[in-house]
């Protein structure tokens, strides 16, 4: 039994796929940056909050929402990216090549 995560996976299935160690590496950098990202930027919010507070006063409740809010959306978008990575590198380990890029028109 090959241990990934908390989760065991037969030996025969990471046998077939031998790149399944370095995908559940990388999906649990991008989930543990994610959570990075979501203190610091609830705490960067919140703090600039604080500083822009003596200017305009409003509810101490709208420092929080808007501050996790903040920090969830960043979060988000950070783990999105980091998945999408992972999974290119997946489709890599499995089939030896990277995904075709549909937005190439874009850069030109």
């Amino acid at each position: 039994m090959v241990n990934l995560g908390l989760s065991r996976v037969d030996d025969t299935v990471a046998a077939k796929h031998p790149g399944l160690g370095e995908y559940a590496a990388c999906q649990s950098k991008a989930f543990v940056k994610g959570v990075f990202t979501f203190v610091t930027g609830t705490g960067a919010t919140f703090g600039l909050q604080m500083f822009v507070r003596r200017k305009f006063p409003y509810p101490f409740q709208w420092n929080v929402l808007v501050a996790v809010v903040t920090g969830s959306v960043a979060s988000y978008w950070v783990t999105r990216v980091e998945s999408h990575r992972c999974s290119n590198l997946w489709l890599f380990l499995e089939a030896g090549q990277l995904p075709k890029d549909r937005d190439t028109d874009r850069h030109s």
